[in-house]
């Protein structure tokens, strides 16, 4: 059975899932980590989620204001043995949701060209590739995607 938890970043569930999105991350982004690490940090993260399966934390997503009606979605991870259960896709859902309550319209969110499992999922949910915005302009291995909120 799962659970939906709203948090934020202090909780430590999301902590830990975030370590093992981090280490995941560093396989996959090689020498480009750093680069990208230096604008995941979480401490100020004020709305984060935790899916728990059986009371046990297996994924996570967050959002932050990114500008005006505009949400940013970051830190998205399901543990390996929990993946291709649609959890990916009911955490993406319940930020979106988060995200229109609070009065935004508009979700984006940046991924790498190495994490194609994840350019899929949000292109099945209905993002759309968009040009790199903020730090990401001008960087050949982020995909940049928005989605308009609608209720």
């Amino acid at each position: 059975m799962s659970q939906i938890l709203r948090t934020d970043s202090a909780n430590s569930d999301f902590q830990t899932l975030v370590k093992l999105l981090d280490a995941d991350l560093a396989i996959r982004d090689g020498e480009d980590h750093a680069f990208y690490a230096q604008f995941n940090k979480i401490d100020k993260l004020k709305y984060a989620i935790v899916l728990y399966q059986d009371r046990m934390p297996v994924a996570c997503g967050a959002i932050r204001e990114f500008a005006t009606g505009v949400m940013e979605i970051k830190r998205m991870f399901v543990q390996p043995d929990y993946r291709r259960q649609g959890l990916a896709q009911t955490v993406v859902k319940n930020l979106e949701n988060w995200a229109y309550e609070l009065g935004f319209i508009k979700c984006i969110l940046e991924t790498g060209k190495n994490q194609p499992e994840a350019i899929q999922l949000y292109q099945k949910i209905g993002f759309e590739v968009i040009e790199n915005y903020g730090q990401y302009v001008g960087v050949g291995n982020s995909v940049c995607m928005q989605k308009i909120l609608m209720s």
